[in-house]
C-alpha cells in the first residue's frame, strides 16, 4: 500500500468512527525546505479552528505491521486530546495590541525556503532567516501558531523591525531557553542520572528551548551566546542540528570547522527529516568579538 493509499484508508476509517461529528479531509501542506506533508484535517462543526494530524509516523507503524484500524484509533485519540471546541474571532487577528504579546521568532534556512519567504517578512541571519509567528498556545502536545505574513504588516501598520523587536522580548519569555550537556540529554532518554563528574568532563552541549520545538532560535536570545562563552571559558562551535536545537562544542574539543561542516551535512542527509534541516554549515562563536559567524 502506497502512502497516499494508506492516508485514504485511515481517512475512511476515521470518518466511520466519527459518524459526522466532525469534518475530515485529506490535507497537503507545504513545509520548510520545500517539503510537502500529507495528513488529515479535522474541522469542528460550528468552529473556524481546524486541527491537522500528519500521518508519516503512523505509516511507519503500518509498515512495521500495525493495522489501519489500530492506527485510526490512535489518530482519533490524539485528535480528541488536541481538538479545539471554540472559535477564533477574526477581529482578533486585526488587533495588534493583543497579538504583539504573542509574536515569536523561528530560524529556517534562507535559500531553501525562498518560495515560502516570498509571503513572509524575515530578517537575514548568517545563511538563515528569522521568521515570525503568533504563538496562540503552548501545551504538552506542542504549540498552536500562525505564521506572520507580509499582508499582516499592512493590516497592523507595523514594520518587520517592530515585530522583530517584539519577538526578541517575547520568545525567550514564552519559550525559555535550555542549555544542557549532551550527556545529560542522552541520560534523560535512558533514564540514567548525570553525575557531577560527567558534567565537568563534558565538551558537547545542546542549546534549545524547554519544549525542544524550534529551539534553534534560542541562539538569538539576547546575551545567551555570550553567557555560554563565559561558562565554557573559551570560543566554541555551534552546529545547526535541526530547526529544533543547536549543538555547542568547545573549540578545544573540536576537529576544525571543515570537518564539523561535513559532519553536519552528512547527518542532515541521513538522520534529520527534510523539513527540519536548518543548515549544512558549522558556525563559530568568538568571545572577544561577541559574534557568531560562518
Amino acid at each position: 500500500m502506497t502512502y497516499y493509499q494508506f492516508v485514504e484508508a485511515v481517512e475512511q476509517k476515521v470518518k466511520e468512527e466519527l459518524k459526522g461529528s466532525a469534518g475530515v479531509s485529506i490535507y497537503t501542506a507545504q513545509k520548510y525546505n520545500g517539503t510537502l506533508r500529507r495528513g488529515l484535517l479535522f474541522c469542528e462543526h460550528g468552529s473556524n479552528v481546524s486541527s491537522t494530524i500528519y500521518l508519516e509516523e503512523y505509516y511507519r507503524l503500518f509498515r512495521e505491521g500495525q493495522t489501519v484500524d489500530f492506527i485510526a484509533g490512535e489518530v482519533l485519540r490524539l485528535y480528541r486530546r488536541i481538538r479545539f471546541r471554540g472559535s477564533w474571532k477574526e477581529e482578533k487577528i486585526r488587533d495588534y495590541s493583543e497579538l504583539k504579546r504573542k509574536i515569536v521568532y523561528r530560524l529556517i534556512h534562507r535559500e531553501r525556503n525562498q518560495e515560502l519567504l516570498k509571503d513572509m517578512p524575515y530578517i537575514p541571519y548568517l545563511d538563515l532567516a528569522i521568521v515570525f509567528y503568533i504563538l496562540f498556545e503552548v501545551s504538552e502536545y506542542g504549540t498552536a501558531a500562525m505564521p506572520v505574513k507580509t499582508e499582516h504588516l499592512s493590516l497592523w501598520n507595523v514594520s518587520k523591525e517592530q515585530i522583530y523587536t517584539r519577538a526578541c522580548c517575547n520568545t525567550e519569555q514564552l519559550l525559555p531557553w535550555e542549555f544542557r550537556t549532551m550527556r545529560s540529554v542522552l541520560a534523560g532518554l535512558t533514564d540514567r542520572e548525570e553525575t557531577d563528574h560527567d558534567a565537568e568532563e563534558e565538551a558537547i552541549y545542546v542549546l534549545s528551548n524547554h519544549l525542544r520545538s524550534f529551539g534553534a532560535a534560542a541562539a538569538l536570545y539576547p546575551g545567551r551566546l555570550e553567557e555560554i562563552g563565559e561558562y565554557l571559558g573559551e570560543d566554541y562551535y555551534v552546529l545547526p542540528s535541526s530547526v529544533h536545537e543547536m549543538i555547542v562544542i568547545k573549540k578545544s574539543a573540536a576537529s576544525g570547522k571543515d570537518f564539523l561542516s561535513t559532519m553536519v551535512s552528512e547527518i542532515n542527509e541521513t538522520q534529520v527529516e527534510a523539513e527540519e534541516v536548518l543548515s549544512d554549515h558549522a558556525y563559530y562563536y568568538d568571545r572577544v568579538r561577541k559574534k557568531l559567524s560562518l
